[in-house]
């Protein structure tokens, strides 16, 4: 189903990109005003714990950037109670590989796509940018053999680290690991352990009062990647909760910091000098 006005972005739902096990897997496409041609694109990986939320959840950042000229894919992923991990990150990368494989068809810049989740889907985009083409993540969802790096990374209020040991776990965690994770498979699941010079620049933006997600989780991704050399930046909003883009000053804003960021290290990351520091007095 499609819906779209003129000089609107065209949203087209429940798009098959894949397979999760035996059942299809679906996205929402929203693609820019006059279909522009090798436009940037970004995949939307949305929260809820791994165990709940739907791909609606993030319509509202695939208006924002669409109307700025950015394709997004909205796509879903099995959530735990259907599958333990790692079916999610592989949902996820399939959803990434149609992309891909389908840049002629979305009018897409393969090259220029970046992953962006929130919470859970802030984890599993950490993951992506950390595990591009390694096996053990790429599952068989479709398009088999492409290219699963991309361009830049966004996690909002992402879970970096699941766990220091399998008893140490919370529920949502517990669910999406399954009965018997051992710490090494925690530890393997972790955005923590892939912060490297090879992982794509990052945008991380997170609330100093989150009850959910340590604010030190995004904290320790900005300082390990910081000091890899890659570049990252770290957006901590003071007193706000988890899932505080939901308030829509807070969700305009955090587009507006999306879409700098974006055009500075996919769309145009050659134009992205460092700045002198100026010994010039105001």
């Amino acid at each position: 189903m499609t819906s779209a006005e003129s000089g609107r972005v065209t949203i087209e739902k429940d798009v098959v990109i894949g397979k999760g096990g035996a059942r299809d897997i679906h996205a929402d496409i929203y693609t820019p005003p006059n279909r522009p041609a090798l436009a940037p694109a970004v995949l939307l990986v949305h929260g809820g714990g791994w165990r709940q939320g739907d791909r609606e959840q993030l319509r509202g950042y695939g208006i924002l950037l669409g109307r700025i000229g950015y394709v997004c894919v909205a796509c879903e992923y099995r959530l735990s109670g259907e599958a333990v991990w790692p079916a999610q990150i592989h949902d996820v990368k399939a959803a990434l590989r149609w992309m891909k494989a389908n840049a002629s068809r979305l009018r897409i810049d393969p090259a220029k796509i970046a992953v962006s989740g929130n919470s859970a889907g802030g984890h599993l985009s950490l993951m992506v940018g950390g595990t591009a083409n390694v096996p053990e993540f790429e599952g068989n969802g479709g398009n088999p053999g492409v290219d699963t790096s991309v361009a830049a990374v966004i996690s909002f209020y992402g879970p970096a680290n699941l766990g220091r040991n399998a008893a140490e776990l919370s529920e949502a965690v517990s669910m999406l690991m399954g009965k018997g994770a051992t710490t090494e498979a925690v530890r393997a699941a972790s955005p923590v352990s892939y912060l490297k010079a090879t992982f794509p620049p990052t945008l991380l933006i997170h609330g100093n009062a989150d009850e959910l997600v340590p604010a030190e989780d995004s904290l320790k991704v900005y300082r390990d990647l910081a000091a890899a050399g890659v570049p990252v930046e770290l957006h901590m909003y003071a007193g706000m909760p988890h899932a505080f883009d939901a308030q829509p000053a807070f969700g305009r804003q955090s587009a507006e910091i999306m879409a700098l960021f974006l055009n500075r290290y996919v769309v145009q990351p050659s134009a992205t000098p460092a700045v002198a520091a100026s010994t010039g007095r105001a």
